[in-house]
């Protein structure tokens, strides 16, 4: 399966109910591929990949520090890692 397969899972889940916009950053490599926005206001990010692939190391930078600043920022590879995060993060605000 590919990434663009898990992306556009992950856009359908979340545009159930909320919004799953493509981060694009000139200038600033690395950031995950999408920004999520769940009802009741919670955001979270998602880098998407492969079920084969690997978080670059500049992605890991970036991921760990935006953790640090208390950022929720997950890495799909399969279409139940995108169900999970649905789960983590819908709670009971959404209908999912």
């Amino acid at each position: 399966m590919r990434e663009k397969i898990i992306e556009q899972y992950l856009k359908k889940r979340v545009e159930e109910t909320g919004l799953c916009l493509k981060w694009v950053s000139p200038g600033a490599a690395g950031v995950p591929d999408r920004v999520c926005i769940f009802p009741g206001g919670r955001v979270v990010f998602v880098e998407t990949k492969a079920p084969t692939g690997t978080v670059k190391k500049i992605q890991k930078e970036v991921i760990r520090r935006m953790r640090n600043l208390g950022a929720a920022v997950y890495v799909a590879s399969t279409k139940e890692d995108v169900d999970q995060i649905i789960r983590t993060e819908a709670g009971s605000n959404a209908d999912f």
